[in-house]
């Protein structure tokens, strides 16, 4: 279930790209981006562009059929790039992606590479992603990121319910078994989630009782621990190796 409306996220992707753009005001590009290792900063405004581009074009075309996601892996090394240029492109593409998803609404049927098959899976995604790569660019030339808690919890929600699907939980290492529970708790917010793994496939709790392993901290941190990024306000208590599986066996739709 998403948590923000279609307009929502059509607007916030390119409020997210606005507030990524202001770090790139007098930043060195080739800068490294340590939560993304080989990377330097206009590689990750390059992959975000590409990512934007590729929705786009999907959307834009309402095109039904997988479309090649080449301009998402487009990040080749540079050391001489502008980062007022840089900035003016993913400013564009930000805005030609809210503009194609304006104009096709969230119903309009398209080709998703998740579960949805609407334009409303692209804005959605496209959101969590660009929020998610501000992550990383604040990193990388020491800023501060913090997300509102709506858009957190959306964030939250969309990585929780990608956990559910099969390819999380079948094949090896095995990931489900008796006694395996996790529980996210908000320090910051009236939110929590349980998340049982002790049946045939994982199951979502808004509430629960103690887990196996439990994980509390603000809605931001606990975000960016599920992305696999620094995350210094996260506390960890009971079976941590339990955590590690879950995080590597639901984390693969971002392979």
């Amino acid at each position: 279930m998403t948590l923000l409306g279609f307009d929502r996220y059509h607007a916030e992707i390119v409020e997210q790209t606005d507030l990524l753009r202001a770090y790139l005001a007098g930043a060195d590009p080739t800068a490294p981006v340590p939560s993304c290792p080989g990377w330097n900063l206009g590689q990750l405004v390059r992959h975000l562009g590409g990512a934007h581009g590729w929705a786009e074009m999907v959307v834009r075309t309402r095109s039904t059929e997988p479309v090649p996601d080449d301009p998402v892996n487009d990040v080749p090394r540079h050391t001489d790039e502008d980062p007022a240029t840089l900035s003016t492109r993913l400013g564009d593409g930000a805005g030609h992606l809210a503009d194609a998803l304006r104009k096709a609404g969230p119903d309009r049927p398209v080709w998703t590479p998740g579960p949805g098959g609407t334009a409303m899976f692209w804005a959605r995604r496209m959101t969590h992603e660009t929020a998610v790569h501000r992550a990383d660019a604040a990193l990388a030339v020491g800023a501060a990121f913090h997300l509102d808690e709506d858009v957190a919890r959306d964030a939250l929600d969309e990585w929780l319910t990608y956990s559910t699907l099969p390819e999380a939980y079948e094949g090896e290492p095995a990931l489900l078994g008796p006694g395996r529970t996790l529980r996210l708790q908000a320090t910051d917010a009236d939110a929590e989630w349980l998340v049982d793994l002790t049946g045939d496939a994982p199951v979502l709790h808004p509430t629960g009782e103690q887990a196996a392993v439990e994980v509390s901290g603000p809605l931001t941190d606990l975000l960016l621990l599920l992305y696999g990024r620094p995350a210094p306000g996260v506390k960890v208590v009971g079976d941590a190796a339990l955590l590690d599986l879950w995080l590597k066996r639901s984390g693969f739709w971002l392979q």
